[in-house]
């Protein structure tokens, strides 16, 4: 009687009943460990989040489609979730796009990347009819003739990404000027330009520079023209304020194509890592404004910066620990510091922390830790990466059938409603109609009048859990 039933594939997806949520999952998976000695780490991400994340997007950039960035996070159970739900995929490698087609995702639906490809791998897209690939210099683009001079090329332009708090034109991007002369050298050679691209970095804190980056990429898409190319527009990590800015410089009716390569935006805040607390150390702290000793504790973790906290280093992230049993009011707090289980003096999570004394086996959760967490995490020291377990919500799989159905529902919010309001109408009803039957001395069961826990069309509603996405 846990209140959710399970979807069985190559990953476990709990679909939630009313009034539970993947805090119930991620209490439960901690109960089934009490008693055991050994207690890993792992992940329970909410399924539901990411089609919510989908429809904000479809309604704050109408004319950008959304490739999903794999690198961000390249589980099975989400680039299927994504799959079901129609977007496109930014694949850097040939790994990748492995993962996305082997779920059944058309090429059409693919982007390799990645301005520098090994020739191999370039020769592996061509193979699999994956056409659309980005490129920045004149070698990649003499690499790309010669490996699948099929591909249909977008050049990635170099843009301000100085308020970023992750750069990437400092590696990748041709400047306006060398633009121009490869556009003409992509001529020279018939390999196709199809578009332009740039990025603004990871984490950009100023909207308005992605207003000059869609001015130059107007720029670029014009000497495209100009050159004889029948030139679309691709755009990575745009947001909901570019749109002025796309209606100015590629108006609806210019008939350019617009995409995106979201990552971290649709799988952040699906996923909460819960951690065991494996050892502690207790020090005293001279506290010369009070002159007396400060009790203060180390806490050690089985996951570190080795393994899903690596972005605390790569992606300038801060953490905060969350405490799976709920502290006394009037319990006090010690300064506390986080460490990681690597013999590294490196592997260190949380500077600095006020908590209520912990101890050896309890629990530390930790919020949005679904991009570039275990995606780019390592096995050093020995020590494993997190387990994952999946969670939807029914409203969530009632909408996973809409959408594969008759697509998205114009508001997710009134769905939801009318899906509840209709349940529960159904419960009371079936509830009503069983104890009016039984008031009569009817030999009915009334558990026979209530709704099933699991509707019988669930095989044709989910088929990318069961047997791989059909498309």
């Amino acid at each position: 009687n846990t209140g959710y039933i399970y979807i069985y594939d190559e990953f476990d997806c709990h679909i939630l009943d009313e009034g539970f949520t993947a805090k119930d999952i991620l209490d439960q998976k901690i109960n089934e460990v009490s008693s055991s000695d050994d207690k890993d780490a792992f992940y329970v991400a909410d399924l539901g989040d990411i089609l919510k994340k989908h429809q904000r997007w479809l309604e704050a950039l109408p004319r950008v489609t959304p490739f999903y960035a794999v690198k961000c996070k390249d589980s099975r159970a989400i680039v299927s979730t994504l799959a079901a739900i129609g977007t496109g995929f930014d694949c850097a490698s040939k790994t990748e796009i492995q993962l996305v087609q082997g779920l059944g995702v058309s090429p059409e639906r693919i982007i390799y990347a990645n301005p520098c490809k090994p020739v191999s791998q370039i020769k592996y897209a061509a193979s699999s009819g994956v056409q659309m690939m980005t490129f920045d210099s004149e070698i990649e683009l003499m690499k790309v003739a010669r490996a699948h001079p099929k591909a249909k090329l977008v050049l990635w332009i170099a843009t301000d990404d100085s308020k970023a708090a992750c750069r990437l034109s400092v590696k990748f991007g041709a400047t306006l000027k060398a633009s121009r002369l490869l556009l003409e050298r992509a001529k020279e050679l018939n390999i196709d330009v199809i578009g332009m691209s740039f990025h603004m970095g990871s984490g950009c804190t100023d909207p308005e520079t992605f207003v000059q980056a869609v001015s130059n990429a107007r720029c670029v898409f014009d000497m495209g023209t100009e050159v004889g190319f029948n030139t679309k527009l691709k755009f990575e990590e745009i947001t909901s304020v570019i749109n002025p800015a796309l209606d100015k410089y590629f108006p609806s009716d210019s008939g350019v194509r617009i995409i995106a390569e979201p990552g971290r935006y649709y799988v952040a805040s699906a996923f909460t890592l819960a951690v065991n607390i494996i050892a502690k150390t207790k020090n005293k702290k001279q506290n010369k404004t009070y002159e007396s000793n400060e009790q203060t504790f180390m806490y050690y973790l089985k996951d570190g910066v080795y393994g899903s906290f690596n972005y605390i280093l790569y992606d300038h992230a801060h953490v905060k620990a969350l405490l799976q049993k709920r502290p006394k009011p009037d319990e006090k707090y010690y300064s506390s510091s986080i460490w990681g289980p690597t013999c590294d003096g490196l592997d260190l999570i949380v500077e600095h922390c006020n908590l209520p004394e912990m101890h050896v086996g309890d629990w530390m959760l930790f919020e949005n830790m679904g991009a570039y967490t275990v995606a780019a995490a390592s096995t050093f020291n020995g020590f494993q990466r997190p387990n994952f377990y999946y969670g939807m919500s029914r409203p969530m799989w009632q909408l996973m059938k809409q959408i594969q159905s008759h697509g998205f529902p114009t508001e997710v919010e009134d769905f939801i409603f009318s899906f509840f309001l209709s349940f529960f109408l159904s419960f009371f009803l079936s509830f009503f109609f069983s104890f009016f039957l039984f008031s009569l001395s009817l030999s009915l069961s009334l558990s026979l009048s209530l709704p099933p826990s699991l509707p019988p069309s669930l095989p044709s509603f989910f088929p990318f859990f069961r047997q791989g996405l059909m498309m």
